[in-house]
């Protein structure tokens, strides 16, 4: 039925973003390996843009087009149960703190 496959699609995506919907440390865990790989990509001239440039901003798109109206998504199918107040609530918890120390955290990770 096509409440069964919208809730698939949204518990794929999720899947793949899931650090993001989790403490703090998880996130950040996640995050700085994804960085150090598309970083050293770009040092080793794999890629043309420099993560550096845009990963501060970037990582609040992320939050405000992605992350978040997916959490919201995943709460009112109610997949997760009380599990899914959860994972919105961290996923905003993430950006506000993303967005109080991201630009630091990015220098931290190239330092």
């Amino acid at each position: 039925n096509r409440m069964a496959t919208i809730v698939i699609e949204h518990l794929i995506q999720a899947s793949d973003v899931a650090h993001t919907m989790q403490h703090w440390h998880v996130y950040r865990k996640w995050n700085e390996r994804f960085f150090r790989e598309c970083y050293a990509a770009y040092k080793a001239g794999r890629s043309e843009s420099n993560p550096v440039e845009g990963w501060y901003k970037g990582e609040l798109g992320f939050f405000d087009f992605y992350i978040i109206p997916l959490a919201k998504k995943l709460k009112d199918c109610g997949v997760f149960g009380k599990s899914s107040d959860e994972y919105l609530t961290y996923a905003m918890a993430n950006r506000k703190e993303w967005e109080k120390r991201g630009e630091e955290v990015v220098e931290d990770m190239i330092s």
